[in-house]
């Protein structure tokens, strides 16, 4: 059997267990589980499941990540639930944030306007940089 291991107990004891919908379904006798072989599909990357929590934790929406990482807002939202993410108390700001070329983000930091009374972060995304920018003391 090319099955090396149970997908919910990792168990090395399983044997055939007839077809469904032609796929070969699959028992494990260690945990009593039925399955069948993985789904071959796409998976996100570590890099944007990360990135995408960075930007929840910042106070950006669901969506707000969706339109800059690209990935939909429902697997965000999933990504929350499986991590056990929760945002600190509700602050009286929003974040705003823009998306900058190295060139853009060199021209904006270098301006000290666009750095008083305020706080930001910098994260890169590929070949672009994303600057999340809130204000202090902002009631």
């Amino acid at each position: 059997m090319n099955l090396k291991k149970c997908p919910k107990c990792a168990g090395q004891h399983i044997v055939k267990s007839g077809i469904v919908k032609d796929r070969q379904r699959f028992y494990c006798k260690e945990c009593a589980y039925y399955f069948t072989v993985d789904k071959l599909g796409k998976k996100i990357d570590d890099y944007y499941v990360t990135k995408a929590l960075q930007l929840y934790l910042e106070g950006l929406s669901f969506r707000e990540i969706e339109r800059i990482i690209g990935v939909s807002h429902t697997a965000i939202s999933g990504w929350v639930k499986e991590y056990g993410i929760s945002r600190p108390g509700q602050a009286q700001y929003h974040p705003s944030y823009k998306v900058f070329s190295q060139e853009e983000l060199v021209e904006f930091v270098q301006n000290n306007e666009n750095l008083k009374g305020a706080g930001f972060i910098i994260t890169e995304f590929g070949d672009k940089f994303m600057l999340i920018k809130w204000e202090r003391f902002k009631k």
